[in-house]
């Protein structure tokens, strides 16, 4: 099974945990199985139509997703998926 890896930022809202197992064939189920598991994840995460938040960095192995096919990137079970918040400032 994938392994999501939670950002600090994000841990409040997956009761703490820096990472879980989540099932699924593509990157968009294996991220909609960490929220079924954690709801308070889903609007951190995708906007209301259903969209990564513009905000959210996926990379799959260290891969950006949006260079492979984004949400429908196919994944293994030894594939480690990797939330990153976008970073923004400075001067």
């Amino acid at each position: 099974m994938p392994t999501v890896r939670i950002p600090p930022v994000l841990r409040q809202h997956a009761d703490g945990a820096t990472e879980v197992d989540a099932n699924g064939a593509t990157v968009g189920e294996v991220l909609q199985a960490l929220v079924s598991q954690h709801p308070a994840t889903r609007e951190q995460l995708f906007s209301s139509g259903g969209d990564l938040n513009r905000f959210v960095n996926v990379y799959l192995n260290d891969e950006d997703v949006r260079v492979l096919d984004g949400l429908e990137t196919s994944v293994k079970d030894s594939d480690t998926v990797m939330i990153l918040p976008a970073m923004a400032g400075g001067q």
